[in-house]
């Protein structure tokens, strides 16, 4: 693989959240110059925004995004996973022979097994950065939040197949880090989809139920962070994470099912008054959480 990542042009298909926070990172960071990323994407006011900015150097319309991948040494596919599904099925032929491929998207399964099935001479290891955003109500996590989406200190899950060359894996994780994520942990693509389902789309639902159950807007009169703190993921890509949920729902809905009793646990001690039982548990879950915190560290 190449020595070093400014020697290497750099495209991105998908100019969203992650694609614009990618691309940033990419020039500040790693110090590729902007003429060696480029993008295409569906939305041309995005693409002409990126440019005119300065974080991409080159920008092409979805429609000849061939034309940009028979250019580029590495792809970062940043869309959702039926999206790249489809842009692998339309456009396989394109990438340019020994091209590095990587994606962003937040279930690794069905990715996994198409990253098998990609011709021999390119190199697909799937990827899924947890990193994110605070967006802007009405931006839907697009582009215009990609300013606000820091790397620092993030985890970062590599999915890698039986076919992946150690080069190219040892070259891509070296790239993870110099974008600013600080652990990089392998999993299978079955795992990632289970574990993924507790930390990421479980508490999704949490805080989408949570909102669901209040009509009052001006709860937040009586928040002192804890509501705050629990809901602020719900302010999220309504379609984006539809796919999420019914792409892993397997996995989601035994997640489900395993807060449910929990709840249920708590419902019955506090309706019965066992107040023995109930600081029992929450001082079970209290050093459970510190654990956590300290295995993070």
């Amino acid at each position: 693989m190449y020595c070093d990542i400014k020697d290497v042009t750099i495209g991105i298909a998908g100019l969203g959240l992650m694609g614009g926070a990618i691309a940033l990172a990419l020039n500040k960071r790693c110090n590729v110059p902007v003429q060696q990323i480029f993008a295409c994407d569906l939305n041309n006011e995005t693409l002409n925004t990126a440019k005119q900015e300065g974080i991409v150097g080159k920008v092409w319309s979805a429609d000849n995004s061939g034309e940009m991948l028979g250019l580029c040494d590495i792809v970062f596919l940043c869309l959702n996973p039926s999206t790249v599904l489809r842009f692998l099925e339309k456009w396989e032929k394109s990438f340019k022979t020994g091209c590095l491929i990587t994606d962003i998207a937040g279930t690794k399964g069905s990715i996994a097994a198409a990253a098998e099935k990609i011709r021999n001479d390119v190199d697909f290891i799937p990827g899924h950065p947890m990193a994110g955003s605070h967006v802007r109500p009405g931006a839907k996590g697009a582009f215009i939040n990609s300013t606000s989406c820091d790397f620092t200190g993030k985890n970062y899950i590599l999915t890698p197949i039986s076919r992946n060359k150690k080069e190219n894996l040892d070259f891509l994780k070296d790239l993870i880090y110099k974008l600013g994520f600080s652990r990089i942990t392998e999993v299978t693509a079955q795992e990632h989809d289970r574990k993924i389902a507790f930390t990421s789309q479980l508490c999704h639902v949490i805080a989408s139920s949570l909102i669901d159950c209040e009509s009052d807007t001006e709860i937040t009169r009586f928040g002192g962070g804890s509501f705050e703190d629990l809901t602020r993921i719900a302010m999220l890509n309504a379609p984006m994470w539809t796919e999420l949920f019914i792409e892993n729902r397997e996995m989601l809905l035994e997640r489900i099912t395993q807060f449910e009793k929990s709840l249920d646990s708590f419902k019955y001690m506090i309706s019965g008054t066992h107040a023995e039982e109930l600081e029992k548990k929450l001082s079970l879950v209290r050093d459970r959480r510190s654990e956590m915190v300290s295995a993070k560290e």
